[in-house]
């Protein structure tokens, strides 16, 4: 018995910024909004799919996740990078990992989020 993965990852976000949200995580990232659960719904917030799950949760007291992220894996992080700062996305590029290529930046409502490609 053990830990076989991770379902999902929660971010934190002001209320009624959904369509922000979308924007960045479905226009930018390429991930799809899916429904929330009925039950869940009411809360506001929205959720992500793609490889991984990003669900984003309204948090009254809001305030962004500047050192804890998720860490994304991407196929051409060039092309991911060009494309964000085409539309005015602050990279930030960090030390580099062996074996990764690797860049920072920050969803919408300042969330860290990390970028990872793999080298061959």
């Amino acid at each position: 018995m053990g830990i076989i993965g991770i379902d999902h990852v929660q971010l934190a976000m002001p209320a009624g910024e959904e369509s922000a949200a979308e924007a960045f995580y479905s226009g930018l990232l390429g991930l799809v909004r899916v429904p929330k659960p009925e039950p869940l719904a009411a809360r506001g917030g929205c959720w992500f799919e793609g490889a991984v799950q990003v669900h984003l949760g309204v948090e009254a007291d809001f305030r962004p996740a500047r050192k804890a992220h998720p860490a994304l894996l991407v196929d051409d992080l060039a092309e991911l990078v060009g494309r964000l700062e085409g539309v005015g996305v602050e990279i930030r590029r960090d030390v580099q990992l062996e074996g990764y290529e690797r860049v920072h930046l920050s969803d919408p409502f300042g969330n860290r989020i990390e970028l990872m490609e793999r080298l061959a």
